[in-house]
């Protein structure tokens, strides 16, 4: 422990875990002295984890002892603390003499409960709590209609932000230019991951690496999930803050790659409308389908999650998902329209595996796209539109390399029929939900 005399500025870090372009990081070395960084592993939600070896906290604990070991070799640390935010806090103001705490501004609801909740704790003990934008282009009210409301629809929501996006909001803080300001304390050891409670996983992490050729060719291999440098499998890093998302979006406007930086303006959009509407966390942004009676088939369910639908199309990306803990975007849809529209099951069962399984987890894009998909939710894909995964899979799968690389049974008799018949199911789903948005309660 150091000194009582010495007052510390501390940074928090959170979904940010880098130090070059990191906003909050910045503000803290740029007006505080002594800057402390921290980490807290939060137990209640690790606690709410289902599967001790998840991948997401191997990456968050070696991306922790990475930066913890990168501080030390600039002569300062990463502090990381295991327990409630608001404990933890307790404990660090009783030990030490704090002047300020910096971080970037969360926007999920647990999250705003959190920090609300701490910064009422630091205003008792007189210390100032300052919040910077970092994870998105823009947010909360900085994006608004001409009415002065929020943004429902994506089209006209993009159009506004290509329209005022500036090299201003995609400006880089140089944070890892402001070392001298780092507190200087010695060395302390590295918190294992035994002690959270869970395991090292065998799941391999995609690289933190902007490919620029990825970038460039998107709108031309992003739907085709057989091609390895399809995508930018980018999303776990910007979900955990290792990327900076002003750089990405700095890399895709120079590239003129308006597709991939479409989808990142997704991203933020998804952000905007969990801020403004946090209901849609457990109801349907369009109230009407809470109407729907929704199926409850434990069997149908387990059988989906395990990739056993009889739609090859279907089985290949849960498949994937199981075992890689990433699905290809264009397949999310398809699977997520079949649990929801051919088995008729609430699309938050599907929500809650996809939370468990992916990666890049993110619950403001989880949950849009899930009530997309469902057609629930804001700019929605419309209640009638049932993806045939057959057709899906000619189209997007021509050569059926990405089925047989996940299906191998395919055409043996160890390959279960399709579950449901595709007709018969989008006629009972488009009945279901025409009767809820007639105003038939289930």
């Amino acid at each position: 422990m150091i000194a009582r005399m010495e007052k510390l500025t501390i940074f928090w870090f959170r979904r940010d875990l880098r130090l070059k372009d990191n906003h909050g990081l910045f503000r803290a070395l740029a007006e505080g002295r002594n800057v402390q960084p921290i980490f807290i592993f939060d137990t209640e939600i690790l606690s709410r984890l289902e599967d001790k070896d998840d991948a997401r906290v191997s990456f968050l604990f070696e991306t922790l002892a990475d930066l913890k070991a990168r501080l030390q070799e600039k002569g300062s640390d990463l502090w990381i603390y295991h327990g409630t935010p608001l404990g933890i806090w307790r404990k660090i103001v009783a030990d030490h003499r704090v002047g300020a705490v910096y971080a970037n501004r969360d926007y999920e609801p647990e999250a705003l409960r959190r920090d609300e909740s701490v910064r009422k704790f630091l205003e008792t003990q007189g210390i100032p709590f300052h919040l910077s934008k970092d994870q998105c282009l823009f947010e909360t009210d900085e994006i608004l209609s001409g009415q002065g409301t929020p943004y429902t629809v994506f089209t006209p929501y993009k159009k506004r932000v290509l329209s005022i996006l500036t090299e201003k909001d995609l400006k880089a803080f140089p944070s890892d230019k402001q070392e001298s300001s780092f507190h200087r304390g010695g060395a302390t050891d590295m918190i294992s991951l035994k002690s959270l409670g869970f395991e090292p996983s065998s799941i391999a992490i995609p690289e933190r690496k902007i490919l620029k050729s990825v970038l460039s060719d998107y709108a031309k291999t992003r739907d085709f999930p057989a091609q390895a440098k399809g995508t930018s499998r980018l999303g776990l890093h910007l979900r955990f803050g290792t990327l900076s998302v002003r750089e990405l979006a700095r890399v895709a406007r120079e590239l003129k790659a308006e597709t991939y930086l479409s989808e990142l303006i997704w991203r933020d959009f998804f952000m905007q409308i969990l801020w403004h509407f946090p209901r849609v966390q457990t109801q349907s942004f369009r109230e009407a389908y809470d109407r729907i009676k929704w199926r409850s088939s434990r069997s149908d369910f387990q059988r989906w999650c395990a990739g056993e639908t009889g739609y090859p199309w279907v089985d290949a990306g849960m498949r994937e998902l199981n075992a890689t803990g990433f699905m290809h975007n264009r397949v999310r849809m398809a699977t997520a329209s079949f649990l929801s529209k051919h088995l008729l099951i609430h699309w938050s069962e599907g929500e809650r595996y996809f939370a468990r399984r992916l990666l890049d987890y993110d619950l403001a894009a989880n949950n849009g796209n899930w009530q997309w998909a469902a057609g629930t939710g804001c700019d929605a894909a419309p209640y009638f539109r049932v993806f045939n995964p057959s057709l899906q899979a000619k189209k997007f799968d021509p050569d059926g390399e990405y089925v047989r690389r996940w299906v191998p049974e395919l055409g043996t008799a160890k390959y279960p029929k399709p579950m449901v018949d595709h007709d018969e199911a989008r006629g009972r789903a488009l009945s279901e939900y025409s009767k809820a948005l007639k105003g038939k309660s289930p």
